[in-house]
């Protein structure tokens, strides 16, 4: 892996995303409940405080949990649940550790079908369909991971030309129509539930 991404929008951030497996795995877990930008800076800003050029999987599991909460935490904190989050990125690394001896890319390297890499996927702890679908999607369509079938496994986030998710943003001019989907699926799902009650 070595891409230029612009999912942070800050060209040191986005680089360590690209060229690390881990990263981009940190920065799509961090994706929730924070704008998009915030969450995937998160993995410099933790190789930054860690005092490193990269996430390494072994090291991050192995450190003591108030540590890595209070490395998180530190203002401008990584995430707006520091504490909750620095669990699930050690859990993330406790499982890479166990199950791919710590290598975040032996998730998806050599997978020979879209359906086979999307279960890899799931499992990953803080993973569930919907994260692991986008995920998927943003191998296949900026990380040049495309195992047979990878773009049906990943669903709508698969589509090519669309704007659903992290997977499409390629600069400022995708992210704010990506935004612009997002905002008419939230109008959306709100008039679907008012329409119920």
């Amino acid at each position: 892996m070595d891409v230029t991404l612009h999912l942070a929008q800050d060209p040191e951030a986005d680089e360590l995303l690209g060229r690390s497996p881990l990263a981009a795995l940190v920065g799509m877990l961090l994706d929730q409940q924070v704008p998009m930008e915030w969450a995937f800076k998160g993995p410099r800003t933790i190789a930054d405080r860690l005092g490193a050029d990269d996430l390494d999987a072994h090291g991050i599991a192995a450190r003591d949990p108030e540590a890595f909460t209070a490395l998180l935490s530190e203002k401008p904190a990584v995430h707006r649940y520091p504490g909750s989050m620095a669990k699930r990125i050690q859990q993330l690394c406790q499982y890479l550790v166990e199950h791919y001896g710590g290598e975040a890319s032996a998730v998806w390297d050599g997978v020979p079908t879209g359906t086979e890499l999307l279960g890899r996927l799931e499992e990953l702890p803080g993973f569930g369909k919907q994260k692991a679908q986008i995920f998927l999607a943003l191998l296949g369509k900026q990380l040049g991971v495309r195992p047979q079938g990878w773009r049906e496994a990943a669903g709508a986030y698969g589509e090519a030309k669309s704007f659903r998710s992290v997977a499409d943003i390629t600069g400022p001019e995708s992210l704010v129509k990506v935004r612009a989907h997002k905002q008419e699926m939230k109008a959306a799902a709100k008039a679907a539930k008012a329409a119920k009650g």
